[in-house]
């Protein structure tokens, strides 16, 4: 996790992915961090899931992009 923000939403942890070329903001409410955890809310396991698919996705279309030019 780069930080942490308010927004309208609420409490908002932004993650840089590809090296800080990117940015991805995830919902604290998306989270077990915070006040009640619920059991559709990420917790660690989920979260390192996500950014693995976040990086695959993100190696993916780098891979795209590279091959248009």
């Amino acid at each position: 996790m780069l930080f942490s923000a308010r927004m309208k939403g609420g409490l908002v942890f932004v993650c840089e992915i590809d090296g800080g070329k990117r940015r991805v903001s995830l919902p604290q409410s998306w989270t077990d961090r915070g006040p009640e955890a619920t059991s559709n809310r990420f917790a660690v396991d989920g979260l390192t899931a996500a950014r693995t698919l976040v990086d695959a996705l993100a190696s993916r279309l780098r891979d795209d992009t590279e091959d248009a030019q």
